[in-house]
């Protein structure tokens, strides 16, 4: 869709076209909202002062794109967001080459903006890579490591921050305000370059109170740090204010230095139930937009709630339980203790490697440090894992959320990848609940472990499993049934339900294995079935690569044959996790197709 030539007038109705047509459709198919409301009338002036089909357009986390994408020839299948066979809900080169590069996890743009400017340079293109990353992400330390950079290599690149809980500004009040709409105008940005000119060329006596002068100026602006990190900083702007922002990104457009703008800007900007700091409205199901009541789901309990009212029951009897969580309170269960002990559980916004290395030095403390992560988000802190919490062997309990298929998310969000890579560490152990009652037992269980440990649980609620759980014992399974034929069923987590509903379908009778633990292995048990049990299927939600069948094939039982219905070595699409099983052939009906006698 070309802008270029639409008047502000016109924009601003371009602007309430893009919000109604994002309010509906994810209305519909559930998404990210509020973010992506409020970040309407920055895009729009991106796309309207630099050229998107050659500069870099690098959106961080990018769950905030969605005008982006109707604005770069996907409008009319925009009602497939986030579904089966679908357009992502982050941007994907795949699926349109306006977008530069995926993303689903956070602070990695302005390192891609690093990167692309000195590929610009070298290439001796006249190309601007533009990054927009929002105030939560600033919470992350590779932020601060690119902007260090960027700031000593000085090539043109541009930052947008989209500042929408006034987290930098608000400290500051009515005199910053004030100071910094001045030096975003075009008058102080020429003024300041001339001046610079001319200190250059004089005495350092002379110069003295003038230096003097800006350094005190900065003191009083938000924009100090980045000053002091060597970039160029405009704002804070009004983000909501095309004129304005059509102003600033030219202003930085023709600086061809580094260059971050501060835009400030409502949370759900457009849709008045949604607007302001609103933590449920970030990300959605489906929902009635004239009431913004959520549409109803399943009523079954999901497993993350299992595992806060679990942990709060235990902390409250246990003083030295702690735990942590990297922006994800809700999502992991950690609000739930969080609300009735906030001196005991904190949320350290998104600093994985900082949550995980600050809750080994509570270890070593004597507290019991609990650090509840998505499975796709623990992976970075995957060297904070190995050097900070197993080689000194802490006591640190990983509680592992989002283990398997997430559905809508998509590639960047997939639980796929935690058994293989935790399995792989010296002092770790590796368990999973199957229910409710398990999930307690696992953390009883995790709070007495004196060596770093980690369970993992699904979004949602666990599959049903009818057999009752029993008190975990380290490297111990649980034999939930004997069967008539030589197949056994070797569930792990979320598994045991799919084997257990798998087994039902069957017409004849098989034996079924709650592994629980997959490191340590319960070998004698394993043994012992290969007596009575020669073919063996695996049920887990995980990547078949360093996953629970290559872990048992590594105990090199003989006369068993293993065949694993765990994911194979791609990366998972996003859709309806149900439609997305199905895509697999892990529905346990087609599962039951699978297994002979």
């Amino acid at each position: 869709m070309d802008i270029k030539k639409k008047s502000i007038d016109q924009l601003n109705e371009l602007c309430v076209d893009i919000r109604k047509k994002i309010l509906e459709t994810v209305s519909k198919n559930g998404g990210h909202l509020s973010s992506t409301l409020g970040v309407v009338e920055i895009i729009v002036a991106m796309h309207y002062v630099f050229d998107s089909e050659n500069d870099p357009f690098i959106f961080d986390v990018s769950h905030q794109a969605y005008a982006h994408k109707l604005l770069t020839d996907r409008w009319d299948e925009f009602d497939t967001l986030r579904q089966f066979g679908g357009i992502s809900g982050y941007t994907k080169p795949s699926e349109s080459p306006y977008d530069y590069f995926i993303a689903g996890h956070s602070s990695t743009s302005i390192s891609l903006a690093v990167g692309a400017a000195k590929a610009i340079k070298l290439k001796n293109e006249e190309r601007l890579p533009i990054a927009l990353i929002g105030d939560g992400s600033m919470s992350a330390g590779m932020v601060y490591e690119a902007m260090n950079e960027l700031g000593d290599i000085k090539l043109p690149a541009i930052i947008i921050l989209n500042d929408n809980e006034m987290s930098i500004a608000k400290p500051i009040g009515a005199i910053s305000n004030y100071l910094s709409q001045m030096m975003a105008g075009r008058f102080y940005q020429k003024l300041k370059a001339k001046t610079t000119q001319v200190l250059e060329h004089l005495p350092e006596s002379a110069t003295y109170i003038a230096k003097r002068f800006d350094e005190s100026l900065k003191l009083i602006t938000p924009g100090l740090l980045f000053e002091e990190l060597g970039l160029e900083y405009i704002g804070p702007t009004n983000g909501h204010d095309l004129e304005a922002l059509i102003e600033s990104f030219t202003i930085a457009k023709n600086m061809k230095k580094p260059v971050i703008i501060h835009a400030q800007t409502t949370k759900g900007k457009g849709y008045e139930i949604a607007e302001g700091y609103f933590e449920h409205w970030h990300g959605v199901g489906k929902f009635d937009i004239d009431t913004g009541e959520a549409i109803a789901k399943n009523g079954a309990k999901n497993a993350t709630t299992m595992f806060g009212e679990s942990l709060l029951a235990l902390a409250l009897e246990k003083e030295n339980i702690v735990g942590v969580t990297a922006a994800m309170p809700s999502g992991t269960g950690i609000k739930i203790p969080m609300e009735t002990l906030p001196e005991r559980f904190w949320d350290v916004a998104i600093a994985e490697q900082h949550a995980v290395t600050s809750m080994c030095a509570m270890a070593k403390e004597g507290f019991k440090p609990f650090v509840a992560i998505y499975s796709t988000f623990l992976q970075r802190a995957y060297d904070q894992i190995i050097h900070d919490a197993c080689i000194m062997a802490l006591p640190v309990v990983f509680a592992v959320d989002r283990a398997g298929i997430v559905g809508e998310d998509g590639e960047t969000h997939q639980g796929t990848f935690d058994i293989s890579f935790l399995r792989a560490i010296p002092n770790m152990t590796l368990f999973a609940p199957r229910d409710e009652k398990s999930m307690t037992e696992a953390i009883k269980f995790a709070y007495n472990m004196k060596t770093p440990c980690s369970f993992r649980y699904p979004r949602g609620a666990f599959m049903p499993c009818e057999y009752e759980s029993k008190p975990l014992k380290i490297g111990k399974s649980q034999l939930l049934k004997d069967g008539d034929s030589d197949i056994l069923l070797i569930g792990y987590g979320n598994g045991v339900g799919r084997a257990c509903v798998t087994a039902k379908i069957l017409d004849f009778d098989v034996a079924i294995l709650d592994l629980i633990f997959v490191k340590p292995l319960d070998v004698e048990k394993l043994k012992e079935l290969s007596q009575r049990y020669k073919k063996w299927f695996v049920f887990s939600d995980s990547s078949q690569m360093g996953g629970v069948a290559s872990a048992i094939k590594e105990l090199g039982i003989e006369g068993i044959t293993i065949t694993t219905f765990e994911y194979e070595d791609k990366f998972t699409v996003h859709g309806n996790t149900k439609l997305v099983e199905e895509s697999m052939g892990l529905l346990p009906e087609q599962l039951a197709k699978k297994i002979t006698i």
